[in-house]
């Protein structure tokens, strides 16, 4: 079946490969020897095998990686190198962009064209924005008061060193990104890296090991871990020799990787979930606002952390918006994501479908109307968009992350009442208004509960602004200037002169 794919060669050579776990420079199996399937969601196929870790490979990783952090190459390396370093990777990166979007596509089941223009490409841009900041990590230097020694001269400063060593867990939903975003600031401040990707989705990450050797990083600066978030995960979580942990996934697996981190004092990161609202006022460009609200929500199959799955329109052009979206939802052709012509995809997997399914199923229940969309299909995983309507503030459809292509939409008479519904939430990751009048924009705002808040766009990001949540949707920040200070350690320094 994959042999009659319009994929490159590269791409269904990699994919027919005995797969292995990247440890130091060695490409290992699973100490155990097992292995696990991984599935096409557009089809529901077994694409390969990767090996199952466990406890015992974890610890492999740690120790390769503490090794290269505490005495080797890497721990001796100046800014200069690093910076030159991440940029071979990113030109690697560049030159095999469409293999990588293509192992997204099979892998993940989204587009393989937005892949490779976005997920890819942000990827790259990311990694090459901070290279930059490899020559940039400053201290400073202050003169102390000291009011006990007054007689005393002395020299102060602080350093900002490099954490250490670094476990990073990351999502299924932009897998190749999500690394990435761990990658480049560990990478940049002289970190080492153990890299556990989402059980469903390990081939590009497979795919980035490769590069980073290729690159020419030396022994354990980048580890790759296959396995269950059970196994692997947990052993990573929980190992004394991880300085900082950085994960991206749902808000309830992040309170447990806090919980446990807290056990050996592991600094963390956590960029959870979201129910990111989207704010349509009375002087919104309405054609550009239900277009803008569509995508929204049903980019990535609606599985984005940030996706706009919350809809509030002033009520004198709420039922004319949401005709305009299921319209466009109505429009879309959803299929196999190597097919060009193809709006949206497969869920990540039956799982995923069932859970999506259900949370329609109940707004039916408890007498939501389903605007458009609401069924499901395969082979494969998909589950037409959706639009629900006559649901309550305080229904689960509008209080928990769904994460699939469902979009709730409520009424709103004024300014106050939009942001009490905008923050009637226990998540906090995004926003977005949509409004011509920069004075009412402006006041909103600073009102609104969450991470980031976009105007007339949504979900559009950049490497040089810092992305992250309020509340529920997690802790520290990733990219920009941010991302720099949860990857150092900060140490004060005085000597007596």
């Amino acid at each position: 079946m994959l042999a009659a794919l319009p994929i490159l060669t590269q791409t269904r050579d990699f994919i027919a490969r005995r797969h292995r776990m990247l440890i130091g420079d060695q490409w290992l199996d699973a100490a155990s020897g097992n292995t696990m399937s991984i599935r096409n969601p557009a089809t529901g196929e077994v694409l390969g095998e990767v090996p199952a870790a466990a406890k015992e490979d974890v610890e492999l990783a740690v120790q390769a990686a503490r090794q290269a952090f505490d005495d080797s190459p890497w721990s001796r390396m100046r800014p200069r190198e690093r910076q030159n370093l991440l940029w071979r990777l990113a030109d690697l990166m560049e030159r095999d962009a469409r293999q990588l979007a293509e192992l997204e596509c099979l892998n993940n089941g989204k587009s393989a064209a937005v892949a490779q223009a976005m997920d890819v490409q942000l990827a790259i841009d990311f990694l090459r924005y901070m290279a930059g900041w490899a020559t940039k990590v400053e201290g400073l230097t202050v003169e102390p008061s000291l009011p006990l020694m007054p007689d005393g001269q002395f020299h102060a400063y602080v350093r900002r060193e490099a954490v250490g060593v670094v476990g990073a867990i990351v999502a299924w939903n932009f897998p190749l990104l999500l690394a990435c975003w761990k990658l480049g600031p560990a990478l940049a401040t002289g970190c080492s890296v153990v890299l556990k990707p989402a059980d469903e989705t390990p081939l590009s990450a497979l795919k980035l090991a490769e590069l980073v050797l290729e690159a020419g990083y030396p022994a354990g600066v980048f580890n790759v871990v296959t396995g269950t978030g059970l196994q692997a995960g947990t052993a990573l979580t929980a190992h004394p020799g991880v300085d900082k942990l950085t994960f991206t996934g749902s808000t309830e697996v992040g309170k447990q990787i806090g919980r446990a981190a807290m056990d050996n004092m592991t600094r963390v990161t956590l960029e959870l979930g979201g129910k990111s609202p989207t704010i349509v006022l009375a002087d919104a460009d309405l054609q550009q606002a239900a277009a803008g609200a569509a995508q929204a929500i049903f980019f990535n199959q609606g599985q984005v952390c940030c996706a706009g799955s919350r809809l509030y329109v002033h009520r004198k052009h709420f039922d004319n918006v949401v005709a305009d979206i299921a319209g466009i939802a109505n429009g879309m052709k959803l299929g196999n994501g190597l097919d060009p012509s193809v709006d949206m995809g497969p869920l990540i997997s039956a799982r995923q479908q069932e859970r999506v399914t259900g949370y329609i199923d109940l707004g039916r229940q408890l007498g939501a109307t389903v605007a458009c969309g609401g069924e499901s299909f395969g082979p494969g995983y998909f589950v037409k968009p959706t639009v629900i309507v006559d649901v309550d503030q305080k229904h689960r459809l509008v209080q928990e992350e769904i994460f699939g292509p469902v979009l709730v939409a409520m009424p709103f008479d004024d300014l106050d009442e939009a942001v009490r519904l905008a923050n009637d939430n226990p998540y906090g990751l995004g926003a977005s208004i949509w409004s011509n009048d920069l004075s009412a924009v402006h006041r909103l705002i600073p009102r609104i509960k969450s991470g980031s808040v976009w105007v007339n766009c949504h979900s559009a990001l950049d490497p040089c602004l810092p992305f992250g949540g309020y509340k529920l949707s997690g802790v520290g920040r990733e990219m920009g200037a941010a991302a720099i200070e949860h990857y150092t350690e900060l140490k004060s320094v005085l000597i007596s002169l």
